[in-house]
């Protein structure tokens, strides 16, 4: 038998590049809840549904009308009539009117006409004539002490990624959603061939005087592919005979998506493994310049990927973690390993000072430099994505009032495996800007709106702020993209209340559903009833009291239009992309401007990079 010499060794690149262009993926397949975590998204899931479903109260007290509140303190508290009790699990079977109170739970339904409520130690209760009454000593503003449907988590918003590996925290966000079975990427399947006449498996008599010795690298290895996010399948190990494996090794080859041999791929002549690739599939390269694991084989069996790894444990070992390993891990989806805690720096200024210990949820990010910058990701003890959308936990000390902006501190990872984010954004939700983060390798976006993504953007915390609307401010960021979106009323399908316009909302009985003082959509609104105002001689307060449902606004952009939906309100604010979307009826106001602006300190950053040129051929 001739034997094959290496003349010329292919470059470690080489070698790279050769294993990435071999396909190991192992398609697409359904995880239950209880299965999924660790595993990784392959398509994005959006919220199908507000979470919490149903306007709750934070807190232990009474759910009332706010205005009954207004100028109450201590010395002249409020009085009004207690009409009944709501306790968590139950539906509120009340009406409450002026001057009335209804003694609630934390998180029960809140009851009909009640728009805040107040905290049972800011409160008395007295006997009078024959009724119970309730002393309300401090005054509310609507939607204080409540979380509205939508606050936690908001129908129609980009819930999470495809990409995302599933943590416990991300099981919980499903678990809230209702969501029990999700679409994930299946492991690559590799077989494993262990190749040599002296091996023996574990376990075996194995006879040292004929050289015999015990398959290391079958078990290794597999444990390697394992960490990595493969599922390895072991096969026989085949001795030196070109037959035996030849047959093994096709077997592999059928049932698996990589092959990775160990052994029989040095130029000995009993070597032949790299004339079996070389006859049935494809040889890429032979022999790599590095020490150890010159040896290395990369090719195709059938259609399956093949690596083969020299026979040295060793040897086999760092081949397979220099190579192979972070193309299993590419192809599960998962990220490279790193240590569980990093240092980073403040990316703002964060006061506490309860004189308690604090567990801070973090996120992290890079700046233009790539020095980490840490921020606080924190919307409050009931909102399941304050976890969600953090990467780890900074130990705030009881004896600390605040993080001064650039003070070094350390994060304790959620795991080994956490990588911050390529791109990280705040700003408007919008579903085109939903459909491009799904073109990018790890974004993270924190949908809160226009005007804290203009915040935010100033403190220097984000790389992209995403801004809708007439909102012109002095700032100094790169315009990366825009486009426009369509905006106005969404009503019922059919639009049976007959609504063409803002004018109706203010001269008919019409429930209307708003957004928050933050988003892009109620600036736009705003602008539109200061023209109504004027041209009917008015001003925009006269304006907006006359508008039911004016002052209580959702979060995200198709919280409103799923209230229309469900018939509990007439009209609301939205896109003519969402009325589609949920097969209602529009009445266009206009078109606004979505902008995406970049940190001017980061535009040279891979992730903002990434994400204009996703922007230009969007747009082209």
């Amino acid at each position: 038998m001739d034997r094959k010499e290496f003349r010329d060794l292919a470059s470690p690149q080489d070698a790279r590049e050769a294993i990435d262009s071999l396909s190991l993926e192992g398609g697409v397949e359904r995880a239950s809840l209880e299965d999924a975590r660790g595993r990784v998204l392959a398509a994005r899931l959006d919220a199908e549904l507000d979470v919490p479903g149903f306007d709750r109260a934070s807190l232990d007290g009474y759910a009332l009308r706010a205005r009954d509140t207004f100028g109450a303190d201590e010395a002249d508290p409020a009085r009004l009539e207690v009409v009944g009790e709501v306790h968590a699990g139950e539906d509120p079977d009340i009406d409450l009117a002026d001057g009335e109170a209804v003694e609630i739970s934390t998180g029960a339904v809140m009851p009909s006409g009640a728009d805040a409520m107040v905290p049972v130690e800011r409160t008395d209760t007295d006997e009078l004539a024959g009724r119970a009454d309730v002393l309300i000593r401090t005054s509310v503003a609507p939607g204080d002490n409540v979380m509205f449907a939508g606050a936690d988590v908001a129908a129609g918003e980009r819930a999470l990624g495809p990409g995302t590996r599933i943590t416990p925290r991300d099981v919980g966000l499903l678990s809230a959603l209702g969501i029990d079975e999700i679409p994930v990427r299946a492991p690559p399947t590799v077989g494993i061939v262990s190749t040599g006449d002296e091996l023996v498996r574990p376990g075996e008599e194995v006879d040292s005087a004929r050289g015999e010795i015990y398959d290391v690298n079958s078990y290794t290895v597999a444990a390697g592919v394992e960490d990595a996010g493969g599922e390895a399948v072991l096969y026989p190990h085949a001795g030196d005979d070109r037959e035996e494996m030849e047959r093994v090794l096709r077997e592999a080859a059928r049932e698996c998506d990589l092959v990775l041999s160990s052994g029989s791929t040095s130029a000995s002549a009993v070597d032949v493994i790299y004339d079996v690739i070389e006859e049935g599939g494809e040889l890429l390269l032979h022999g790599v310049a590095v020490k150890p694991g010159k040896p290395m084989l990369v090719g195709r069996l059938e259609d399956s990927a093949y690596v083969g790894l020299p026979g040295y444990p060793v040897s086999a070992m760092m081949i397979f973690r220099t190579f192979v390993a972070p193309a299993i891990r590419e192809a599960a989806g998962l990220p490279e390993p790193e240590a569980a805690t990093l240092e980073g720096e403040m990316a703002v200024q964060e006061r506490y000072g309860e004189g308690r210990m604090r567990l801070m949820p973090v996120g992290v990010v890079t700046d233009g430099d790539g020095d980490t910058l840490v921020y606080p990701v924190d919307k409050g003890s009931g909102a399941t994505t304050s976890l969600a959308e953090a990467d780890g936990v900074v130990e705030v000390d009881p004896g600390t009032d605040y993080l001064e902006a650039g003070e070094p501190v350390t994060v304790s990872l959620f795991s080994p495996d956490v990588r911050p984010p390529t791109l990280l954004g705040v700003g408007e939700d919008d579903p085109t800007l939903n459909r491009l983060l799904d073109r990018l390798e790890n974004p993270r976006y924190l949908s809160e709106g226009t005007e804290p993504g203009f915040r935010r953007l100033r403190e220097g915390v984000p790389d992209i702020a995403v801004v809708a609307g007439p909102a012109d401010r002095d700032i100094d960021a790169a315009v990366l993209g825009d486009w426009s979106r369509e905006w106005g009323l969404v009503v019922e399908a059919g639009n049976p209340r007959e609504i063409e316009g803002l004018a109706d909302l203010l001269d008919r009985d019409v429930r209307f559903v708003n957004r928050t003082t933050d988003s892009g959509l109620r600036t736009s609104l705003d602008r539109a009833l200061e023209d109504v105002a004027e041209g009917r001689g008015s001003n925009i307060r006269e304006v907006t009291d006359a508008i039911d449902g004016y002052g209580l606004g959702l979060r995200a952009h198709e919280s409103p239009p799923r209230k229309v939906a469900a018939r509990e309100a007439d009209a609301a604010l939205g896109l003519a992309e969402t009325a589609e979307r949920l097969d209602l009826e529009f009445v266009s106001l206009g078109q606004q401007r979505v902008r995406v602006l970049a940190n001017p300190d980061r535009v040279e950053k891979a992730g903002v990079r990434e994400l204009e040129g996703v922007l230009e051929r969007h747009l082209e």
